[in-house]
């Protein structure tokens, strides 16, 4: 049975967890059918976050400040658009909200309200207890400001013209961000300090979409993925690679497009996905989503006809073949040990282990179905299912309450 965290903007009935008891370094934050949910790493505390707010369709949870008492989540509208419109026609003329929530208080308040710039604002990186980095597109131009959680003094952190930074990671010690840059010269991944000075382009080359960096827990590597999209427009496929903050020592780690990339899933009546990225282990490994020789995907990318959904995908299961499963990369040497058996039709993807590495959470879907988050220790022994979701439509998108 599910436990309803019920909160409106002052306040919060039922119970909720606590915020720094070891129950908290035990608790995956998660999404399931526009639902932003919890759930302890032994199946129990299942509770979904069902904000009464009005005129909100899907909350996301967006990150834990630094404090560790509060959690940041995005809500957005019903979309502004018509039938068959583009993606980016109507996308980001939908109104979003963002909000803190205290689970020990039970308050729910709404940040980044004052001197609002646009209606669509989505949160990119938190810098600090205090300070966001917000993406804000108007007029179909993305810019990125730093600002305080109220909104106010609001400074850009990107420059018209550039290209929009986005898969933002902020570095152990608080300094630094990494991110990758959709600009006209492709995707490229860059790092800069706080407020947007000092860049240092890290890759970036014709015919490669780099993707995702992600810091080492000490701070020493920056990984990244790089998806050969002159040759894969669906962007299904991708291999790993590793550089020093300043770019020295940059090395691939996997050949032949080993990793699965765009995560599809589910059936033509309930459809749906996402960019997988890397995730560093505290031991200094990588946890990635490893595909078997010749996979191909139930969901085959379409590349000449519009792109109306942001998914333009055609459910193909009887052509599909293979799957993917997690394993533990090196990056020093490349070698990859399988933690999951994986199998024929086994789709696995987002594996991130908690704060002592003790534990890894992922997502498992079998062809045609939806994914369901499973946990295991972290050298793949153990592994059990936590749960499928809301009434069994899904689980996506996990993280760790504490990282």
């Amino acid at each position: 049975m599910a436990l309803s965290l019920a909160a409106t903007a002052g306040g919060c009935r039922g119970p909720s967890p606590v915020r720094g008891s070891s129950d908290a370094a035990r608790t995956v934050l998660f999404v399931t059918d526009g639902r932003s949910a919890m759930i302890r790493d032994d199946g129990s505390g299942y509770a979904e976050f069902r904000f009464e707010v009005p005129n909100q369709v899907t909350w996301q949870p967006a990150g834990v400040f630094p404090d560790g008492r509060r959690l940041l989540f995005l809500s957005m509208e019903a979309r502004r658009d018509g039938p068959g419109r583009p993606f980016e026609e109507y996308y980001t003329q939908t109104p979003t909200h963002l909000w803190s929530y205290d689970p020990a208080r039970r308050e729910l308040k709404e940040l980044v309200t004052r001197d609002r710039l646009a209606v669509f604002c989505t949160p990119q990186l938190i810098l600090s207890n205090d300070r966001l980095l917000v993406q804000v597109v108007k007029d179909r131009v993305g810019l990125v400001y730093s600002m305080n959680t109220d909104g106010s003094d609001a400074r850009p952190f990107t420059r018209p013209g550039e290209g929009l930074p986005y898969g933002m990671d902020l570095s152990p010690d608080g300094r630094r961000v990494a991110f990758h840059l959709a600009s006209p010269e492709g995707y490229q991944i860059w790092t800069c300090d706080t407020s947007g000075g000092d860049r240092r382009k890290l890759a970036g080359s014709s015919g490669h979409l780099y993707f995702g960096p992600v810091w080492s827990r000490d701070g020493a590597w920056i990984a990244y993925l790089d998806c050969e999209d002159g040759r894969d427009p669906g962007h299904d496929w991708a291999d790993a690679w590793v550089c020093r903050p300043d770019g020295r020592e940059a090395r691939r780690c996997t050949e032949g497009q080993a990793l699965w990339f765009a995560a599809t899933y589910g059936s033509p009546a309930r459809r749906g996905g996402g960019s997988n990225v890397l995730s560093w282990t505290p031991d200094g490994h990588l946890l990635v989503a490893r595909r078997e020789p010749g996979t191909r995907v139930p969901w085959e990318y379409q590349a000449g006809r519009p792109d109306t959904d942001h998914f333009n995908r055609e459910f193909k299961p009887e052509s599909a073949k293979g799957g993917t499963r997690i394993a533990r990369l090196d990056p020093r040497t490349g070698t990859m040990a399988d933690l999951t058996p994986g199998g024929e039709g086994v789709w696995e993807c987002r594996p991130t282990a908690s704060a002592e590495g003790s534990r890894i959470v992922f997502c498992r879907a079998l062809t045609g179905g939806q994914p369901e988050l499973w946990v295991m220790r972290g050298d793949g022994r153990g592994e059990r299912q936590l749960t499928a979701g809301y009434e069994g439509r899904g689980a996506d998108h996990p993280r760790w309450m504490v990282k």
